[in-house]
C-alpha cells in the first residue's frame, strides 16, 4: 500500500498513519478541551513531533522530506503501526505521543502482541494525566487490533507510572546497541 492510496485525512488534508474510527472512544472524554487525540500525520513535523520526541533522549531534528519518507514507510504496513498524538486544538502543536506496533507471531495460536514505544509528554503539560491516558489508549487499541497482550519496556524509575496504568513487571529488559 502507498502512501498515495491512504483514504485518511485529517481536516487540514493531511494524511492520517491509520483510520482515525480505531482511536479508542474512551480517550477523547478523559481529555482536556483544549487537546484532541488523533493519528499521526504526515505533516506533523511542523507540529513538534520531533521536539516533543527529543525530550526522551537524543533525537536531532529530522528535515521534512526524512520525516515524510519515514512516515510513507510506516503507512505502508497497514496494520503495524499505530502512532497517537494528543494536539493542541487551536495550535496543533503535539503534546503528547506514542506508539503502538503489532507484532504477528507463530505463537499463541499465530497471535498478535502490541508493543508500546516512545511515550512522551510536553514538560509544561505533567500533572494533567495525558501520559496514562495515553497509555490506556494504546492498550486499549491494541486488544482492539486483536493483540493476545501489550507490552513495553521502561525505565526502572518509571515502573510505578506504568503500575498505576494497568501494567505488571514480569521480566527484565535486554538490549545490544549498534556502536
Amino acid at each position: 500500500m502507498s502512501s498515495s492510496s491512504s483514504p485518511h485525512v485529517s481536516a487540514s488534508g493531511a494524511r492520517l498513519l491509520f483510520d482515525p474510527a480505531l482511536v479508542p472512544s474512551s480517550i477523547g472524554g478523559r481529555l482536556p478541551s483544549h487537546i484532541v487525540v488523533r493519528p499521526l500525520a504526515r505533516d506533523d513535523h511542523a507540529n513538534a513531533h520531533i521536539q516533543l520526541l527529543s525530550t526522551l533522549t537524543v533525537a536531532p531534528d529530522l528535515s521534512p522530506e526524512t520525516y515524510e519518507a519515514r512516515f510513507d514507510a510506516m503507512l505502508a504496513s497497514p496494520e503495524t503501526y499505530f502512532v497517537l498524538v494528543f494536539a493542541h486544538k487551536e495550535t496543533g502543536k503535539i503534546l503528547a505521543s506514542a506508539s503502538l506496533m503489532v507484532e504477528l507471531k507463530f505463537l499463541r495460536d499465530a497471535g498478535k502482541v502490541g508493543h508500546i514505544e516512545d511515550v512522551v509528554v510536553d514538560p509544561e503539560c505533567k500533572g494533567q494525566s495525558l501520559g496514562k491516558i495515553m497509555i490506556q489508549g494504546l492498550s486499549e487499541l491494541g486488544m482492539q487490533r486483536g493483540c493476545y497482550k501489550v507490552i513495553l519496556d521502561c525505565d526502572a524509575k518509571n515502573a510505578g507510572f506504568y503500575e498505576k496504568c494497568g501494567y505488571r513487571n514480569v521480566g527484565v529488559e535486554m538490549a545490544i546497541y549498534k556502536q
